[in-house]
């Protein structure tokens, strides 16, 4: 495969990123030519969800219409009262089916803490997360997206999040569900801390998301995005391409899109890589646009 040029994008500390140019053998190997798949998270349309502008049982038709996008990611703010309402379940199946869209997981937050100290508040958190699981069983996802917050020391924290993990791991394992964790602010930051967790839990059905943005810690501190992708790969079952602003040339300019994208394919993944523009420098349809072609861009420079 011929040598191409690329743009090399420097990280400074906040996560921000100086562009100069350089050559590159990137993405030599033609093994990951035609390697990843394109799916769409919720969460790039949260504004107009959360005002009313689209409505949750549009989401399928916006990415397929749209985006030209035939794979989702649900975030279940949207539907939280809905994870039991079987009626309501069947009609997002039904509409997934009729556009030929593939339902992937179900991204879940405000069920309580899974590595929290209180034993009851955990165990409450993890028999929270059931529904979502016997959802995503109906939808046809492969996983749920959980947060692994905790308090205490670091080591304390990673046997508290294994001890949630497991158990609700070991409940999704009863109907083939996987449970992921996605780097989510906190210890779930550092690539070195939920690596160790993944290792702990040590469950065939545990897995990361990772983020290509989510690695600040806490306030200024921020860990280092590549690093992190780096120890979070090897246990990815998803893999999530956060977006924010694009420069003129269509990079993103907080995070190397091809650097970030021959990490994820050296780790040997080959599921879905979904769009999740979080920015306000542009609107969400358009923000949505600019990260879909720049993946469609890094995959067809592999072939």
């Amino acid at each position: 495969m011929k040598r191409r040029e690329f743009i090399k994008k420097t990280t400074t500390a906040s996560g921000a990123v100086a562009l100069s140019g350089y050559s590159s053998a990137f993405f030599t190997s033609c093994s990951k030519s035609n390697s990843f798949q394109i799916s769409l998270a919720e969460w790039s349309l949260h504004r107009a969800l959360q005002s009313g502008e689209i409505d949750h049982l549009d989401f399928y038709s916006v990415a397929k219409n749209e985006f030209n996008i035939s794979a989702v990611e649900y975030v279940n703010s949207f539907f939280f009262d809905k994870a039991k309402d079987k009626k309501y379940l069947n009609e997002m199946k039904q509409r997934a089916d009729d556009l030929g869209v593939k339902s992937l997981l179900i991204m879940c937050d405000n069920e309580g803490n899974l590595g929290d100290p209180d034993q009851n508040k955990r165990t409450q958190s993890i028999e929270n997360h059931y529904k979502w699981v016997e959802a995503a069983k109906f939808l046809g996802c492969h996983s749920i997206r959980v947060n692994a917050r905790s308090e205490g020391s670091y080591d304390d924290q990673i046997e508290l999040a294994a001890d949630g993990l497991r158990r609700l791991t070991e409940f999704g394992d009863t109907l083939e569900i996987n449970t992921i964790v996605e780097n989510h602010g906190g210890l779930s930051s550092n690539g070195k801390w939920l690596a160790a967790v993944m290792k702990k839990v040590d469950h065939p059905r545990v897995g990361t998301l990772p983020d290509f943005g989510n690695f600040r810690i806490e306030g200024d501190e921020w860990y280092d995005r590549y690093q992190g992708m780096k120890e979070l790969m090897p246990y990815a079952k998803a893999v999530s391409a956060k977006s924010h602003e694009f420069d003129s040339n269509g990079n993103e300019t907080k995070s190397d899109y091809y650097k970030m994208m021959d990490i994820v394919l050296d780790a040997g993944y080959k599921g879905f890589v979904g769009i999740e523009y979080e920015g306000s420098s542009h609107s969400e349809m358009d923000g949505i646009k600019l990260t879909r072609d720049l993946l469609i861009k890094i995959r067809n420079s592999l072939s």
